[in-house]
């Protein structure tokens, strides 16, 4: 069954988003969450943040400002799954099973464990000094992050190439082990955005708070304008003609400009415009684009119940997929029912209501299915065909994967094979019902055709 392309990004709890995190990850982020072909997985990394970071009040402001600068840039939580990584219990389990099957080989080439070996050698320290688990098994809970959601798409930074590397060496590793034919796991691609700015911070290096060099992005107007008043420049006067291309203040305001801003700031540089005036401009155009988003920053921190209902809903959507996927892996490796196999399949034989099915039957209008989850939820009906023969060929086809697609249609979803829509579901009252529904269906169908694998 075909899907949407599924993308997947998180962003580590450790500290306050400044300009470069906003114009190198979350904008663009925001962006791509916007396409229609997109299914987007957005998450807090707090998990991780606890390998970097042992202050928790830190922790805790930290994942509530990157929370309110995800909403305020105008994420949409309709059209994504917005959540903290710490609500899904399902990653911590999976990050077990994943380690089990991870080769400690494999770890020890890891980019961020060899590097704190390597300072520690330098040093004369044993090479472990210092080193804890989370940081030596960090590649093993980023690869649960992108396998728990089946990422087809990982945008990421080139250091963290490997990771994602990693992922696909520990899921090929997992399928290889307990797939027997059937493979868990989506092999993720690391997305690398060649086009999203590295924004230079006021010494002219990357923007990174290890630098202190960082623009601050909705803190205040007064804290920004402060921080730009300090980007260095060089000694040219006004009046004198200044290199727009070799200016990290040029650099800022491309970034946030149109062409025709941009052109325009550089050939007032080549003019002889002052640095002072060039820091003026950049403030004005920065305030007019983020001042409302600002507005919206300070409105969500003053009410953290807001965020809080938004990351659960979130969570809701996130576990939908994530628990009947884990339950999936949990029978795989064999932590399953004391009930033996041979009694779960004579169950399944009598107990045709425990499982996902089509149920085909005739009324006035012709021949039609249904399709009903393990529960008995009517989770499709197909429009009427001519022939009983029909209907077979179609629940065939679903079986087999053959052309077929379901598409969300904001109140309901519909079921397309060959490019035709041969069912829909109910109508549901909100869009995220629907998108829960639609994940219920995908999942129902795949129990069902592993159930008839053994049959």
């Amino acid at each position: 069954m075909t899907t949407r392309t599924r993308i997947l990004t998180g962003i580590t709890t450790t500290g306050t988003p400044h300009l470069g995190n906003y114009a190198g990850a979350i904008r663009p982020a925001i962006l791509a969450s916007q396409d229609a072909n997109a299914d987007s997985f957005y998450f807090l990394a707090d998990y991780h943040a606890l390998i970097k970071c042992d202050d928790p009040q830190r922790i805790q402001r930290s994942r509530m400002e990157i929370a309110a600068t995800w909403l305020a840039g105008g994420l949409d939580v309709n059209r994504v799954t917005f959540y903290r990584q710490s609500d899904i219990p399902e990653i911590p389990e999976l990050t077990w099973l994943l380690t089990c099957v991870a080769a400690k080989g494999l770890l020890n080439r890891a980019h961020a464990y060899k590097a704190s070996v390597d300072k520690n050698v330098e040093a004369g320290e044993d090479p472990d000094a210092g080193i804890t688990m989370g940081l030596y098994s960090y590649p093993v809970l980023m690869a649960a992050d992108i396998l728990m959601f089946n990422a087809h798409k990982v945008p990421v930074g080139r250091d963290q190439i490997q990771h994602v590397e990693m992922a696909r060496d520990i899921g090929q590793r997992f399928n290889h082990l307990f797939g027997k034919g059937k493979e868990f796991f989506t092999m993720p691609e690391a997305l690398i955005e060649e086009s999203v700015a590295t924004l230079p911070g006021l010494d002219g290096r990357k923007m990174s708070k290890s630098y202190d060099n960082t623009i601050p992005l909705f803190t205040s107007a007064k804290d920004m304008k402060d921080a730009i008043s300090r980007i260095v420049t060089d000694s040219r006067a006004p009046g004198e003609s200044k290199d727009p291309s070799k200016s990290h203040l040029f650099t800022l305001y491309q970034a946030f400009a149109s062409k025709n801003e941009a052109e325009d700031m550089r050939l007032k540089l080549l003019g002889g415009l002052g640095w002072g005036d060039a820091k003026k401009l950049l403030f004005i155009l920065l305030d007019d684009q983020l001042g409302e988003a600002r507005e919206r920053y300070h409105q969500l921190m003053s009410r953290p119940s807001d965020m809080e209902d938004l990351l659960l809903i979130g969570a809701k959507k996130a576990r939908a997929v994530a628990a009947p996927f884990l339950a999936e892996l949990r029978e795989a490796v064999g932590l399953r029912s004391f009930v033996n196999q041979s009694q779960v399949v004579k169950t399944v034989k009598k107990k045709t209501s425990k499982i996902a099915r089509f149920v085909s039957f005739k009324d006035n209008d012709g021949f039609k299915f249904r399709f009903l989850a393990e529960d008995g939820e009517e989770l499709l009906i197909s429009r009427a065909f001519k022939d009983g023969k029909d209907v077979g060929m179609v629940t065939k086809a679903v079986m087999l994967e053959n052309h077929v697609d379901l598409k969300t249609d904001v109140h309901q979803f519909l079921l397309y094979v060959n490019g035709e829509i041969v069912a829909k579901s109910p109508k549901y009252p909100s869009p995220y019902e629907c998108k829960v529904a639609l994940e219920k269906a995908k999942q129902s169908i795949n129990r069902l055709k592993f159930t008839d694998s053994l049959n």
